[in-house]
């Protein structure tokens, strides 16, 4: 009886150890799940309900900081910026706003250029900064980027200036040359010769307005959408045929090969100002009785082969500093030599532009006193064409052929041709 009555008292005491240690475990897990941990401070238990789906579809960076300037939520792109780093807002103009709002509830809003992260050059961040009271005890800050946005606005307004400037000029000598006119009405010999200084002045006034509206053009339309096969050769012989009567006056020597078997896909109109601008360049900026070549080449890339045509002139060349900046609008290595044959500034960006949008580029190569190369590369249009029409490789109509672009005057397609 005395063993029973001892085996039924332990067993009591286990029971209500059992239960004492059952208790405090569940205080103790009670107390674990009350304690903020780092993953909760990235969550939205103390958010009021709603806020973390509208933060999740702002465009702008979100950081919610709590009494203790804590980060309680921070947008993917507030990391990004480098506003957010070891769970602390890291910007201390930001923060000082935050606790000020914090203090009085007062909304405020600042623009700010912050360093850009990962980078040792003087770039920044151009931000705007916006902090409002979220709730009795926590603070939203709204950061938006206006990096893009300024550099938009400063382009626009280097592209107002320079149009203004550029159109003030022939503008100006028209005025003044109409009022020589009208003083030497008298003098026939000297109304002739302000005429013809007008009919220049003119003629470049309205090749500033149509190059603005190819630029405008090129730059808004997409090409791809009326996009086709075009030969190369068809678009060597347009620009050719274009600088005919400028290369004849300088007795510049023209000359073109490797295009005949070659396509490329795009826009025909901007494929054709865009060979012709260089072609153009190139007779524009050569001395008299030089050469001009146009060769042609296929080559290839990872992403499918792509045609290479390179125009070739042998003229004043381009300096190391000026290779940079000669594809800018309104740029030019010489502006002198830029007025003098009605150059407006805009060829080149223009190429850059429809080089671009075809999935292409241009690049040059120069040397000063030794001329220049620019090269336009765009994707081939597909298969090289048939060549059943001249058996040999072009052998039938008695030319060479050749792809070089290092040496294009050496074998060209056609012979090269004098012009008178």
């Amino acid at each position: 009886m005395d063993v029973n009555a001892a085996v039924a008292a332990a067993a009591a005491i286990a029971g209500v150890l059992t239960g004492v240690i059952a208790m405090l475990a569940f205080r103790w897990s009670e107390r674990d799940l009350k304690r903020p941990t780092r993953t909760s401070l990235h969550t939205d238990p103390v958010l009021p309900p709603g806020v973390d789906t509208v933060l999740s579809v702002l465009r702008s960076s979100a950081v919610v900081l709590d009494e203790a300037d804590a980060v309680v939520k921070a947008s993917s792109a507030a990391y990004a910026l480098g506003l957010v780093r070891g769970g602390k807002l890291a910007v201390e103009p930001m923060l000082q706003m935050a606790r000020d709002t914090r203090r009085d509830g007062e909304i405020r809003q600042v623009e700010l250029d912050l360093p850009r992260r990962g980078t040792g050059r003087g770039e920044a961040l151009a931000v705007s900064a916006r902090v409002a009271p979220l709730g009795s005890r926590l603070v939203l800050l709204l950061v938006e980027d206006l990096t893009e946005a300024r550099r938009i606005e400063a382009v626009r307004r280097d592209f107002v200036a320079n149009v203004s400037h550029e159109l003030k000029t022939p503008v100006g000598a028209l005025s003044l040359l109409s009022e020589a006119v009208m003083d030497a009405s008298d003098d026939p010999e000297a109304v002739q010769r302000f005429a013809g200084r007008m009919q220049i002045e003119a003629t470049r006034l309205t090749n500033l307005v149509q190059e603005l509206i190819d630029l405008s053009r090129v730059q808004n339309d997409d090409p791809l959408e009326d996009a086709e096969p075009v030969r190369v050769d068809e678009l060597v012989a347009e620009a050719v045929d274009r600088c005919r009567h400028a290369a004849s006056t300088k007795q510049i020597t023209m000359a073109a090969g490797g295009a005949d078997d070659l396509s490329v896909w795009g826009n025909r109109g901007q494929l054709a100002a865009a060979l012709g601008n260089l072609v153009e360049n190139a007779v524009n900026y050569s001395p008299a009785r030089t050469r001009v070549g146009i060769a042609a080449r296929r080559v290839t890339a990872p992403g499918g082969d792509m045609i290479e045509i390179a125009v070739t002139d042998q003229g004043i060349g381009i300096s190391d500093k000026d290779k940079e900046r000669i594809f800018e609008r309104f740029y030019r290595v010489d502006p002198a030599r830029s007025r003098a044959t009605g150059g407006t500034g805009l060829g080149l960006a223009i190429v850059k532009h429809v080089a671009a949008s075809h999935g292409g580029e241009v690049t040059v190569w120069s040397s000063e006193g030794q001329g220049s190369t620019f090269t336009l590369r765009l994707p081939e249009a597909g298969p090289a064409r048939d060549r059943t029409q001249h058996p040999g490789g072009g052998a039938a109509s008695g030319r060479t052929r050749s792809t070089s672009l290092d040496a294009p005057y050496e074998e060209t397609l056609p012979a090269p041709e004098v012009l008178p």
